[in-house]
């Protein structure tokens, strides 16, 4: 995987599924005189036909061609092949450009991955609850399966997609949630009484800085994939259900 192209044909090829093909003696038989029975029939062979991955192609309605990856870029793109079993496409979508890239690559794995007193998990629950306002079809799709996965509960990350306060939260959960969603929604209305709830929740000031990262970095990110018609890869849809 030496080249952009490579890596992103590499991907493609293994997210595309072939049609099913549905073997029928006779024509079917026409609309006038088809039961409702095998009307219904019908219907769900000709869904089922259709391939899981067909949405997850083209990556981005933008007609960019990629770049040259760099080395560290090129390992990174085996990871995740090696790891996950696909190259996630937001990383697909910035590899037009190398730099991009790697400075988007750099500040997700810094602020998602990186040291912080928040776990894991509740930065995944803040790119939901925050994904979720914005209505952002590819991070309520990739981040609502990590949230699956790191809970280990599939109705904790429907929840989050769908209303983060309906959800069984804790005090700490719910303070984090509330805030990153008014950060979101009015961020000129946030004020010391809502970094003192955060505090009252054991949250200490770095953490709040690092709430407060999150949710910028997710509206950045959310808008990106909302003007370009960023599509999720189709692995995602099924993950930790």
């Amino acid at each position: 995987m030496a080249k952009a192209d490579k890596s992103i044909k590499t991907v493609s090829k293994a997210a595309s599924v072939k049609p099913l093909k549905v073997a029928s003696a006779k024509s079917p038989a026409p609309a006038s005189k088809a039961s409702p029975a095998r009307s219904a029939m019908m219907k769900a062979i000709t869904n089922k036909a259709a391939p899981d991955a067909a949405d997850d192609m083209p990556v981005i309605a933008l007609d960019l061609p990629p770049g040259k990856l760099s080395p560290a870029m090129t390992a990174y793109f085996k990871k995740c092949q090696d790891k996950l079993g696909f190259v996630p496409n937001v990383l697909l979508a910035y590899a037009f450009d190398n730099t991009k890239l790697e400075t988007f690559a750099a500040l997700y794995n810094d602020l998602m991955l990186g040291e912080s007193g928040l776990s894991k998990l509740e930065r995944e629950m803040i790119a939901v609850a925050v994904s979720s306002q914005n209505r952002c079809y590819y991070c309520l799709t990739a981040h609502g399966a990590a949230v699956r996965q790191y809970s280990g509960n599939p109705l904790l990350g429907e929840h989050l997609v769908m209303n983060y306060r309906v959800a069984r939260l804790n005090k700490r959960q719910r303070a984090m949630l509330d805030f990153a969603v008014k950060l979101t929604a009015s961020p000129w209305s946030v004020e010391e009484a809502d970094r003192e709830r955060l505090r009252r929740a054991a949250f200490t000031d770095r953490d709040i800085w690092d709430i407060s990262a999150i949710v910028g970095f997710f509206n950045m990110s959310n808008r990106v994939a909302s003007a370009t018609d960023m599509r999720p890869n189709a692995a995602y849809h099924k993950q930790a259900r």
